[in-house]
């Protein structure tokens, strides 16, 4: 199996990318975006994930962000997220896309190697280490820069759910430790 994807060093920094599915829109919403705020913060506190950067786009998401125990922390926030977020949309009365993702959740279950009843989010999460600050600045850029680069902002701070507003030097959505 390959390295080259794995979080091997347990003090290192990684940016990661989690996908969803067919990478499909979900996050649209603001309802889906907080459960994925809170499950993040609950895994600062409760599970050691130290988080440096983020930022939710409509279909994934980026972390700088480090813990001993990295790959199964995004395992169980991937896992929990999947079912909170799919029973989400099945509450929701204003979710006009329901009977789509519905069958597009479970699609990807079904075609799945596990066969699973539903699947949200694409397998991995690409982690990278950021051994050297040079790379560290260019994903950090990256980062904050894709709302501007999708042309949903001017600029990146003004993106709510992305830590670009602790940068600029106010108060964002998730407590983060700011990389000099």
């Amino acid at each position: 199996m390959s390295e080259k994807y794995k979080a091997n060093d347990p003090k290192g920094i990684y940016f990661i990318t989690i996908t969803v599915v067919q990478w499909a829109d979900i996050f649209t919403r603001r309802e889906y975006c907080e459960i994925i705020c809170d499950s993040l913060a609950y895994c600062q506190r409760e599970k050691n994930l130290t988080i440096f950067a983020w930022c939710i786009m409509t279909n994934h998401l980026h972390l700088i962000c480090s813990s001993p125990a990295l790959a199964n922390i995004i395992r169980d926030f991937k896992k929990y997220t999947a079912k909170e977020v799919y029973r989400a949309i099945q509450q929701n009365p204003q979710e006009s896309r329901k009977n789509w993702l519905n069958w597009l959740i479970k699609s990807a279950g079904e075609l799945s190697a596990k066969h699973e009843e539903y699947k949200f989010w694409q397998p991995g999460y690409h982690p990278i280490l950021l051994h050297n600050n040079g790379l560290m600045e260019q994903k950090l850029d990256y980062l904050h820069y894709n709302p501007v680069t999708a042309g949903f902002v001017e600029e990146p701070e003004h993106w709510y759910y992305s830590s670009a507003r602790d940068y600029a030097g106010s108060k964002g959505r998730l407590s983060i430790v700011l990389i000099q």
